[in-house]
């Protein structure tokens, strides 16, 4: 019987939610709308629940019978509708708790983008009557990914953070904080700001790189626009595109300076330096 279903499950963070869950025994199911893609990614033997955000019908179906949802959803135009169509899916369905994956800043209103966008969420699952936890998640290490190509072909970042202190996290330290919501460490109603252990700049970022990579990395700040232009010669959508540049203009602002010992609170350990995402994540696609 799948206790859990897990949206996003291909994504940064729910790929470890469901890798977490099949290593403590507990049931789930990930919920996928490409079965290939999804066994290609969280490999053979995972339960998945093909649907939809589109598609409601879909999502009432995957849902059903399931007690609990870990929900995380990409950053699109349709954000905030595909949410709200798997909040009132997993309602109707009888799901006991949802555990809602969200970020720093996030707020109905906000200027930029993507806070607006987890902060209208938020609000809906307030509204929603079924028991939540809200994980609002600092800047993910694996927004480092995105710079390999510069670091393989350059040995440097370009990234508009200026000298902007961030308190970036793992990806596999906020699944781990889920699965520990998901198993109860937390009351419902709760929101956690979920952050890795320092607040370092991309400047010091490189540095931890270099060390870990083995090879020279330097960062190299940029302006805004910049980097939109070179986000839009990539092929990302402007929205996209002009979204990520309003993180960093946050990020500048101080939203995400600050760190909290929620990862310790709700795990037992302590979150992992940045050191130990470029040895364990970011250096094997470096070497291929």
């Amino acid at each position: 019987m799948t206790t859990v279903v897990v949206t996003g499950a291909t994504g940064n963070v729910g790929r470890y939610v469901v890798s977490e869950l099949r290593r403590r025994g507990i049931p789930h199911g990930a919920l996928t709308r490409n079965p290939e893609r999804a066994t290609a990614v969280l490999g053979p033997g995972t339960d998945l629940a093909q649907g939809d955000f589109t598609d409601p019908e879909s999502l009432r179906a995957a849902f059903a019978g399931a007690e609990q949802a870990f929900l995380s959803c990409a950053n699109d135009p349709r954000q905030v509708e595909n949410a709200a169509n798997a909040i009132e899916a997993a309602a109707t369905a009888g799901v006991r708790q949802i555990v809602l994956l969200s970020t720093v800043g996030a707020e109905a209103g906000a200027a930029k983008t993507f806070a607006d966008q987890h902060g209208r969420i938020e609000h809906r699952l307030h509204s929603a009557g079924t028991p939540f936890v809200i994980l609002r998640s600092s800047f993910l290490m694996s927004n480092l990914l995105g710079s390999l190509p510069t670091i393989g072909q350059a040995g440097r970042i370009f990234l508009p953070a200026a000298d902007a202190r961030i308190a970036m996290i793992d990806p596999r330290d906020v699944a781990a904080c889920a699965v520990a919501v998901l198993s109860g460490k937390s009351g419902d109603g709760e929101t956690h700001l979920i952050t890795g252990p320092e607040a370092i700049t991309f400047t010091e970022v490189a540095r931890r790189l270099s060390t870990a990579l083995g090879r020279t990395v330097e960062y190299v700040a940029v302006p805004d626009e910049a980097a939109l232009d070179a986000m839009l010669e990539a092929g990302l959508p402007s929205r996209l595109a002009e979204g990520v540049v309003g993180i960093f203009q946050l990020l500048r602002e101080g939203i995400n300076a600050d760190t909290t010992d929620s990862v310790r609170q709700l795990t037992g350990h302590a979150p992992r330096p940045v050191a130990d995402f470029a040895h364990d994540l970011m250096a094997p696609l470096l070497t291929r």
